[in-house]
């Protein structure tokens, strides 16, 4: 891939997984490659006030044997990502369902304020 595109990103998670991909999900056959004729590359440039320190990107893992060939490792990457999205989706209703639940619960004892105790 162009990591000298501004849409290139690489994150390392403490794990020592790399996720190496373009932000404008332009690129079919990430992490290997960006389409050669790009529509969306821009170099990426840098602003006078910032500080840099070492950009070290772990190197890209080797390319499957037939990538470029025909678009099946596009088509299995596209598949994989539809499904992590899906599943993302679904958490996210099952995490709103619950927060509704318990604001409603919370709701119910501030229009209950004076109860009797049991002495």
């Amino acid at each position: 891939m162009r990591q000298d595109c501004r849409y290139f990103e690489s994150r390392t998670y403490s794990n020592g997984e790399t996720v190496r991909k373009c932000d404008l999900d332009l690129a079919p056959e990430a992490p290997w490659r960006c389409p050669q004729d790009c529509a969306a590359y821009q170099r990426r440039f840098a602003d006078v006030n910032w500080s840099h320190g070492t950009l070290v990107t772990p190197p890209t893992p080797p390319e499957p044997a037939g990538l470029g060939e025909d678009d099946s490792i596009a088509r299995l990457l596209d598949e994989a990502e539809d499904i992590v999205n899906d599943a993302g989706q679904r958490v996210m209703a099952d995490i709103r369902a619950d927060r509704g639940r318990t604001e409603r619960a919370e709701g119910w004892k501030r229009l209950l304020p004076f109860r009797r105790r049991s002495k």
